[in-house]
């Protein structure tokens, strides 16, 4: 799907989905796979989550939370494009499971052409603490960081 950048009158920076045909539209490829779905959180009870693994194709400004937010799926703690009532619950703290403080969004895995040399090079990250913690149980084959084996 196609995205354009704006400005709010504040000067804060947005994106949002736009036809192909629009004259600022910028090209944008997003691949999802779903990872494992999680449980209801404790905090958010009636809303399920899903661990994805997402691949983009191109490397537009906030590209991969707008698409999802646009297909009805907000990054949990999203405070940009996501569902704003659902974020405030996972901050609260429970005895039951962890507060959520930021976007449970991770680049577990980038891989790019060193600009100078042009070698590939991949760098990987594991899930934080502060995310495995929000996850009510993962199985080791749920996990991003697994995704390679």
């Amino acid at each position: 799907k196609a995205l354009h950048k704006y400005l709010l009158p504040n000067g804060e920076r947005r994106v949002k989905i736009v036809p192909n045909d629009h004259p600022d539209a910028m090209r944008s490829v997003t691949l999802v796979k779903v990872k494992a779905p999680i449980a209801a959180n404790p905090l958010a009870p009636v809303t399920p989550f899903t661990l994805l693994e997402v691949t983009i194709k191109t490397g537009r400004t906030h590209q991969i939370r707008v698409h999802l937010a646009g297909e009805g799926h907000p990054i949990a703690g999203d405070d940009k494009y996501g569902d704003f009532e659902l974020n405030k619950a996972l901050q609260k703290s429970s005895p039951a499971a962890a507060s959520l403080k930021r976007m449970f969004l991770h680049a577990w895995s980038l891989k790019f052409n060193h600009p100078k040399t042009r070698k590939a090079v991949q760098l990987q990250a594991a899930l934080p603490e502060e995310l495995q913690q929000f996850l009510p149980s993962r199985a080791p084959e749920s996990s991003p960081e697994s995704a390679n084996s």
